[in-house]
């Protein structure tokens, strides 16, 4: 079966860790088009990937079987709107990266009757080491389906959502994610050296044992609780800490955070379908 001709457009950080991505999964180079405003990012792309490039949005898309849209939410609109002819011809399968843009509001600068998949992933994408949700309309076919999960599954995993309103709460764990646990190490790393150690071995010994519990908890199967409870002895450091912890809220921290996280999400979808639209 032949691979499907891709084109992203844009391409930022995102949309150049999916062609890096495609491109390590055995996606042909001469079938990937991506598209930027900018010169030396194209020439940086062609050099790097051998991929086709163009500053124009709407070549790219005119023979694409797929198009990705990866450019900023903030000019979705005017983006989507400018390729609305070369869309309705086309007919590709569209695939949104960009945060807080509905599938409604997508299809409304497209011209409707188009199968679009919506798609929240995250920054570890960059390392192929990213965490995508996905949710289709009823466009869209299950081969269609299988391509766009494809797609994701080329920097990380990709899981499918029962309900677009639940990608705020996506956004607001895995998409914003990253950032909570960078927060965690750098506290972590702070604590360590206010007890004696030096910066770099807190530094190093912080993020080793970050990765080591996010291997051990994808790679035994056992449930998160499971591996808490066999890493905490009874009367041991590791339940003195643990006790500090849960005795100061640090579920009830979380949760306040992900409920504002989702809150703003929200929001900020209102906002840009507004924009959009009005």
């Amino acid at each position: 079966m032949s691979h499907p001709i891709i084109a992203i457009i844009g391409a930022g950080n995102m949309g150049s860790s999916l062609i890096g991505g495609l491109i390590r999964n055995g996606h042909p180079a001469d079938r990937l088009w991506a598209t930027d405003p900018r010169s030396e990012k194209r020439e940086e792309l062609k050099e790097t990937f051998a991929i086709h490039t163009t500053g124009d949005n709407a070549a790219a898309v005119q023979a694409a079987d797929i198009v990705v849209f990866a450019v900023k939410p903030q000019i979705f609109s005017m983006v989507a709107g400018s390729l609305h002819e070369a869309v309705q011809l086309r007919k590709p399968l569209v695939l949104s990266i960009a945060a807080g843009i509905t599938l409604s509001s997508i299809q409304h600068w497209l011209g409707g009757n188009i199968a679009i998949v919506r798609a929240m992933p995250n920054t570890p994408a960059l390392i192929s080491c990213g965490a995508a949700a996905l949710y289709a309309n009823e466009e869209v076919t299950a081969e269609q389906r299988s391509k766009a999960e494809s797609i994701l599954r080329s920097v990380g995993v990709a899981i499918w959502l029962s309900d677009e309103k639940q990608m705020d709460t996506v956004t607001a764990l895995s998409g914003s994610g990253p950032a909570y646990f960078f927060l965690m190490m750098e506290a972590l790393q702070q604590a360590a050296q206010q007890c004696g150690l030096p910066e770099e071995t807190a530094r190093l010994l912080t993020l080793q044992t970050a990765l080591g519990a996010a291997r051990m908890a994808i790679e035994s199967g056992k449930q998160l609780d499971e591996l808490r409870h066999n890493v905490t002895s009874p009367g041991g450091t590791t339940e003195r800490a643990v006790t500090v912890l849960e005795e100061n809220n640090i579920r009830d921290v979380f949760l306040k955070a992900v409920q504002a996280a989702k809150q703003r999400s929200e929001e900020l979808a209102r906002l840009m379908e507004g924009k959009g639209q009005g």
